[in-house]
Formats: structure tokens, sequence, C-alpha cells
């Protein structure tokens, strides 16, 4: 049976419709996003050029802020423009796509974050195969398996609703297209549909969790076979991990792994892990480990000489004239 639908654009709601909060909201997350691109693009290019930072741990590092990088601007770019406006509209062929690359880049990140607990795993429980086991080919694999898996589970999500009818309204309570605001907009009933998005989505996250928890406890375990300047930096790098981890999967779990209903919460947990959380990951991968901001400083020193070296020729004519 074929269903029409008459929906040719969504009405975004947003976080408030109070044109003074629009205001302030705009400029703070106007901030946030600022935040984020230099924060992350700062690891991208010091894990980049730096002569130090070669190990696996780097290489994941960088790729996971370049999957923030995208995932924050496709998310608030979207948010943004929409405080500033004062209204938020969305066609429904632009709708799609946004949904498409919002679950790609979080599925993404969600198995990312998994590869690098293997790799904290490896390094902490297996050091003398580490290099072994950890080849650049393997690290290769793993970050295209990380993507492959993202876009496996944001093709099924699409699949879901792209053929449902949206005969009207048109109105999403949130700032950008998602899955339950736009399963609570369709015509027939969804409740089947609502069960394959949880199982999609909510058990990803669930199973991902879980596996992250028995990756850490085993690590937590092997500790005590380490030195104490070993166990130190063994915690300091998982203490990391482990925040970025709690930052993104507890939200993601409620969001997801529940049956298809809509909760006033839901918009300010979205803004947590899909804005703030890939701005803080730059601070909180970097302020805690020695070797990065080593590797920071040293490339602004080099940057710097640079600059001073090309300068110099023509500060000289200028002193001649």
């Amino acid at each position: 049976m074929e269903h029409s639908n008459n929906v040719t654009y969504f009405v975004l709601l947003g976080l408030t419709q109070n044109p003074k909060e629009q205001k302030v909201l705009f400029v703070m997350f106007l901030f946030f996003y600022i935040l984020t691109m230099l924060g992350n693009l700062l690891i991208v290019l010091t894990v980049t050029f730096s002569k130090t930072l070669h190990s696996p741990m780097y290489f994941f590092l960088a790729n996971l802020s370049f999957v923030d990088i995208i995932y924050s601007s496709v998310i608030s770019t979207t948010l943004i423009s929409n405080l500033f406006l004062g209204k938020g509209m969305v066609s429904f062929k632009w709708c799609m796509p946004q949904l498409f690359a919002e679950h790609l880049l979080g599925g993404t990140e969600v198995t990312l974050l998994l590869v690098m607990a293997f790799d904290r795993y490896v390094a902490i429980c297996k050091p003398l195969h580490y290099l072994l086991i950890m080849r650049p080919w393997v690290c290769v694999v793993l970050v295209v398996v990380s993507w492959a898996g993202g876009f496996v589970h944001s093709a099924f999500q699409l699949g879901i609703i792209y053929g449902l009818p949206f005969c009207g309204p048109n109105v999403i309570d949130h700032f950008t297209c998602d899955m339950y605001p736009l399963l609570k907009l369709v015509c027939v009933d969804t409740y089947v549909t609502g069960l394959l998005v949880m199982a999609n989505g909510g058990l990803m996250c669930s199973i991902v969790f879980l596996l992250l928890l028995v990756s850490y406890a085993v690590i937590f375990h092997s500790l005590k076979h380490l030195s104490q300047e070993g166990r130190w930096k063994a915690l300091s790098t998982c203490g990391s991990h482990i925040t970025v981890v709690v930052l993104f999967f507890v939200p993601c779990i409620f969001m997801y792994a529940r049956p298809a209903k809509t909760f006033p919460i839901d918009k300010s947990l979205s803004v947590f892990y899909t804005i703030i959380t890939p701005m803080l990951n730059p601070f909180i991968y970097t302020l805690r480990n020695s070797e990065m901001t080593n590797a920071m400083k040293k490339l602004w020193k080099i940057s710097h000489i640079r600059q001073e070296i090309t300068e110099s020729p023509s500060t000289k004519r200028n002193i001649s004239l």
C-alpha cells in the first residue's frame, strides 16, 4: 500500500521561541562552535605534522577529532543559523541527508571510541606485542571499519524512515532532524518502526558501552602488575578516554535505548553529546597529556621561527631603504 507524502518542509522549534534567549544562545553556541573547530583542528594538525606523535593512539585521536569537526559542523551550523534567524525551517530533501550525516558520524564516533579502548588494552595488557598487533595497516583497517560501521548504522536508520508517509503536521520539537521527533509526525502506526530504531541505535550504543566497560575492567585489573609510574601513566591516558566515553554514551543510551517516545529533556541531552562533547574532547585529551602539549609547543616554535625567517629579508630591505 502506497502512502502520499504531503510534507515538503519541516519547522524546527529549536531550543526556545523567546527572541532574547535566542540571541544569548546564538552567541553561546557560536562561541562553542569556534572552540570546537579550533581545538579539534589543532589536534589534527599537531598529530599530522609532529615528528613525535606517530603512535596508534594519536592516529586514532586525530581521526576522532576529524569526525568531531564534521559532526559539529552538521549539527551546530543548523542550530546557530536558526537561532540567528529566529526560526528554523528545513526541507524534506535536506532533512533526510542531515539525518543520515548525523547518524553516520555518531555511529563512526561510537565505533572509534571502542577502537581506541582496544588500543589502550593492547598497550597496557600486551605491551611486548603492541607494535606487532597495532601495525600501521591494522590501524587503518580499524578506522575504515569504524566508518563502515557508522555507514551501515546510518543507512539502516534512513531506510527505516525514508519511505514513511508524512501527511502533516510538520513541526519538529527539536533543533535538528532526528529519528524520534520525526516518528511523531508519521501518519501510520510506528510501533514496529520504533522497535527497529531502538534495536539499531540503542542496542549499538548499549553493546559498545558494555564492551568498553569490560575492556577497562580488564585494564584496571592488570594495573597491579605495573610500576607506580607506569600505573599513573596508564590511569592518565585511560582517564581521559573514560571521561569522553561517559559524556558521549550516557546521553546516547538514554536517548535511543528506549521505546520511541520524546521527553522535554531530550533536546538538552542532544546538545550535550552533539555539541558540548566534541568541544570538550580536545581539552580532555590534551590538558592531561604532556606529549601532546609538548608537541604543540614545538610546532608553535617551529612555525614562529619560520615566520621570522621569511619576514627577515623584507625587514632588512626596509631598514636599508
